[in-house]
């Protein structure tokens, strides 16, 4: 089967439409509503969607995803029960990209054959794996080509050319440019800085360049859209899943919440 990560971003391009990637951890804030959003997040507006594997030392994200990989870990989350959540979701929706995006940790420790057999089976497209570097390829190669899962990596403000032409030769599906120095969550990216960075990445590749970190109004999504090929909201989702829990809404009002923040933020 055609991997669905390449399918979408093609049949957007060919609408001359760019795509949102929208971001949640697994099991926040508990398995039953987390089912609930990524099921929903397709009708929303989300094109691909990210799924976070909570980990308790999640060195590349700021407080708010720091916070929800907590509240999934404290309501008994784990690989076996997303696993489980995706082939859920797979029984009702075959089109929507899947991409894990974790650390290498959780999956190692699970196995590495058993974890691509089963993310292939669950009908995952991609993988993000924050704090594996390049040059530990080989450990995964095999797993990848077997179940046909996209390695996807993340290029930051600082790669320089001769490092993003290495990683681009290892990577499938797009490419995740982080936009700001850090965490996520904790700043604002500067639009003509990013804008600079990606022009200078598809002159070395040809692959899809998605925009991702702190990005959460229609303007910066509308701006960055003008030369990136999609962008990312993460820690923008995760917050307003925060607020619902600290106000005791119910399952409804989350889902409402996260509805109105997506069609908002699709407005041009």
């Amino acid at each position: 089967m055609e991997n669905r990560l390449e399918k979408k971003i093609l049949e957007l391009k060919k609408n001359d439409k760019k795509a949102l990637a929208c971001f949640v951890t697994v099991g926040d804030p508990n398995t039953r509503i987390s089912e609930k959003i990524i099921n929903s997040l397709p009708t929303f507006g989300a094109d691909i969607i990210e799924v976070g594997l909570p980990f308790s030392d999640p060195m590349a994200d700021g407080p708010t995803i720091q916070k929800s990989s907590l509240r999934a870990i404290n309501a008994g989350i784990n690989i076996f029960k997303t696993f489980r959540i995706l082939k859920n979701f797979r029984k009702k929706n075959n089109v929507t990209p899947i991409v894990l995006m974790g650390y290498f940790n959780p999956i190692f420790q699970f196995g590495l054959k058993n974890f691509f057999y089963e993310a292939n089976k669950c009908g995952v497209d991609g993988i993000i794996i924050v704090d594996l570097p390049p040059e530990e390829d080989d450990l995964l190669q095999k797993f990848l080509e077997t179940n046909k899962v996209h390695n996807i990596r993340l290029i930051a403000p600082t790669t320089k050319p001769e490092r993003i032409k290495k990683i681009s030769k290892s990577s499938k599906g797009f490419l995740y440019y982080v936009s700001i120095m850090g965490i996520t969550g904790t700043k604002k990216p500067s639009i003509n800085s990013v804008k600079k960075s990606v022009d200078s990445i598809k002159k070395i590749t040809k692959l899809p360049v998605l925009v991702g970190f702190g990005i959460d109004s229609s303007s910066q999504i509308s701006q960055f859209n003008n030369f990136a090929d999609g962008c990312v909201v993460g820690s923008a989702i995760i917050k307003l899943i925060e607020n619902s829990v600290d106000k005791k809404l119910n399952d409804k009002q989350i889902l409402d919440s996260i509805k109105n923040f997506l069609i908002k933020l699709t407005k041009k």
